[in-house]
């Protein structure tokens, strides 16, 4: 066991995307999700164990955690203990480079930068895709981050199924490569929203099963696109996916629609930006801020005619997995 670790870790963009979980305790989803992750933005996290201390100590931007987001880091830190074997006390810090809780994926990179920190501290020798699993307790989205760039979290019962691992992506035609071409002009529209409603929304809508039919298509085609390198195809099924992922949690109990004026406008223009023949797409995850997918050499004119709708963004590239940092980048 050692004395302190931080870990830093990118939030992911959903691709294809989850709604609802088997397993809400153990975070199980219904199926296969595909996400990629977004750099430079990051959650970096240090933990300390501290066997002589009484009570764990959570604290995120500089505030306490309390209520359910420390329910939900319990659940991390106390599978960690189990495979540590110890009952130790920890002390957890961490703060994100991007703003939280506006669909941007910050419990995606703030539990998959927590689990790796725990586990490289508690002095556990895990690959990634065994770091995922714990992630995964967190945030099942979480997992995917773990392992980083576009991956791949597997549906299923237990540990063994249910982790992520990278997914080996190729050059298209026209040479464009999904890992080091793309740029996503980040529109941010500052809407809070909270996931796990929206998963219990989502999996009580009539529209469910039909969704859950429907993804295994577009999973299919995702991976295809992704070995081809094909940008259409991605980006044009990631905001397809987008569009059933909402129309499923609209369609709950509670009829909750999450987008904003702002996300229609963004929608708009980046339709707008298409027919003028440029290569872009939008996305979005459970939140009204968006996703815009191009090629590098349009990102500058995409983010100008967002720009233009009064919108704060900023432009973000691929990002790898969860990794270590040196002591000398502690939070504390």
């Amino acid at each position: 066991m050692t004395e302190k670790v931080t870990a830093r870790a990118h939030p992911i963009q959903g691709l294809v995307k989850y709604h609802g979980m088997r397993d809400a305790e153990l975070r199980l989803p219904y199926h296969d999700s595909i996400s990629l992750c977004t750099a430079p933005t990051a959650t970096t996290t240090t933990v300390e164990w501290e066997p002589d201390a009484a009570t764990d100590t959570y604290v995120i931007g500089g505030e306490p955690v309390e209520g359910r987001a420390a329910e939900r880091i319990d659940m991390v830190v106390d599978h960690v203990r189990e495979l540590a074997g110890f009952d130790h006390a920890v002390r957890l810090e961490s703060e994100n480079s991007f703003p939280s809780n506006i669909g941007f994926g910050s419990s995606s990179s703030g539990f998959a930068a927590a689990a790796l920190a725990l586990s490289e501290a508690a002095g556990l020798d895990l690959s990634l895709p065994e770091v995922s699993t714990v992630a995964r307790r967190g945030s099942s989205s979480a997992a995917r981050a773990v392992t980083g760039a576009y991956s791949l979290l597997e549906a299923g019962l237990n540990d063994e199924d249910c982790r992520s691992r990278r997914l080996d992506v190729g050059v298209g035609e026209d040479g464009f490569d999904p890992e080091e071409d793309l740029r996503i002009v980040a529109a941010h529209v500052p809407a809070y929203k909270e996931t796990e409603e929206a998963h219990r929304e989502a999996a009580a809508s009539h529209m469910m099963q039909a969704r859950t039919a429907h993804v295994q298509d577009q999973l299919v085609e995702m991976r295809d696109a992704l070995r081809e390198g094909d940008f259409d195809r991605i980006y044009e099924t990631a905001e397809h996916d987008s569009l059933s992922l909402t129309a499923t949690t609209m369609t709950g109990p509670a009829g909750w629609v999450y987008w904003q004026p702002e996300t229609i406008a963004v929608f708009n223009a980046v339709r707008e930006l298409r027919e003028s023949g440029l290569d872009v797409y939008f996305s979005t995850d459970t939140g009204a801020s968006v996703y815009v997918n191009t090629r590098a050499e349009h990102a500058e004119e995409v983010e100008s005619r967002i720009a233009e709708i009064g919108i704060d963004t900023d432009v973000w590239e691929v990002g790898g997995p969860a990794h270590v940092l040196d002591a000398s980048e502690a939070l504390f």
